[in-house]
């Protein structure tokens, strides 16, 4: 549950999430506060047959490994393929097989596959193994998605009172989630169903409105506390997100991506100069983080990866036209950004293609 934290007391409390209908544009409801938004469902787990780590990995790691997790079968008879925010559940009992979990890529691959595979992390070969199978975890039922407090809207108390059946089907849906400032924060697409209601203790025209788990994306519970962080509202200076370890990071990254900006659009005239901070550029979501504050200022956006990097850079995101940046600290990104793996394993040089796409954009970078 992520409660109301804003000092305006219940009237700003009401309103920090809005339930609006995705077509009509209408508001179901306004709430307080929501439960069952994070959670960990869509997960594969996979046995890693006959693991050899690649030194200094070890076998018996646990907890997460990376962001980006590519599998590279060695016969070429499979496709590369990404498993997404990987975690090593350690060995498997009594095996001499490796038990991953983490997000499939859109094409997930066989049930099985016989036949060498390398692993690798986008910045590191992490080992191989001479086949994989996916294991099927015990059967899981999404969470249930709770309103507290909600204020219904006209056409959600017609709705309930018109309901024949227990269950009630109102479509798709946009959960619209705003910061202590009444800043807009995130936007989460659901399905409503209506599993149940009663009145709320929060007051006494509000009620707790249960949905069944139709979220169409949990946000990951490693984002929880980051979630509770920003709920203060868009950082009013930069580098907040510097002590944060990488799985944090891409964490923070991605709610940067994917919170709503009101002002995109609006970009700075030709020629200005920006200024990046390079002291904490160790990784990749903090090399983007620090592109992106550089020219947008605090919470600022400017890709998450490559291509994105360079439609940012057409326009929109807070420049336009020939500019200059002087990146300060820059030997930390060279060192750090230098040696990377593309998803087939090759190797490149990703701090040397940031500053080529930075160049093909006209912005003249001056390393310091």
């Amino acid at each position: 549950m992520i409660p109301d934290v804003d000092e305006d007391g219940a009237r700003r409390g009401r309103t920090r999430y809005t339930l609006t209908d995705r077509e009509l544009g209408h508001a179901w409801g306004t709430c307080a506060e929501v439960e069952g938004l994070f959670g960990q469902t869509g997960r594969e787990t996979y046995e890693l047959f006959g693991w050899v780590a690649e030194e200094p990995w070890e076998p018996e790691v646990h907890g997460w490994i990376g962001r980006e997790v590519w599998f590279v079968p060695e016969d070429g008879a499979l496709d590369t393929w990404l498993l997404e925010d990987a975690e090593s559940l350690g060995p498997h009992p009594g095996t001499d097989g490796l038990v991953l979990t983490g997000l499939d890529d859109h094409l997930p691959p066989p049930e099985d596959h016989h036949g060498t595979v390398l692993l690798h992390d986008g910045r590191r070969r992490l080992g191989s193994c001479r086949g994989f199978a996916r294991a099927l975890p015990p059967g899981r039922m999404d969470p249930p998605i709770l309103l507290r407090g909600l204020a219904p809207g006209e056409e959600l108390r017609r709705a309930l009172e018109a309901a024949t059946r227990p269950a009630l089907d109102l479509g798709e849906a946009v959960l619209e989630v705003r910061d202590d400032r009444g800043e807009p924060f995130a936007e989460l697409l659901l399905w409503v169903t209506v599993s149940g209601r009663r009145p709320s203790a929060l007051g006494s025209d509000l009620i707790d409105l249960e949905l069944e788990g139709k979220l169409s994306a949990l946000v990951p519970e490693a984002a929880r506390p980051l979630w509770e962080r920003r709920l203060a509202g868009v950082p009013r200076t930069t580098g907040t997100w510097t002590d944060l370890d990488t799985r944090q990071r891409w964490a923070w990254l991605d709610h940067v991506l994917r919170r709503p900006r009101p002002h995109t659009g609006v970009d700075r005239p030709s020629g200005h100069a920006y200024e990046l901070d390079g002291r904490h550029v160790t990784d990749v979501p903090g090399l983007y983080l620090a592109l992106g504050e550089a020219v947008g200022g605090p919470g600022g956006y400017l890709g998450a990866n490559l291509h994105a990097l360079a439609d940012c850079l057409g326009g929109g995101f807070g420049r336009s036209g020939p500019a200059t940046l002087l990146w300060r600290d820059s030997a930390v990104a060279r060192e750090h950004l230098s040696h990377a793996l593309a998803p087939d394993g090759r190797p490149y040089d990703l701090f040397a293609c940031v500053l080529d796409v930075l160049a093909e954009f006209r912005m003249r970078v001056t390393l310091a």
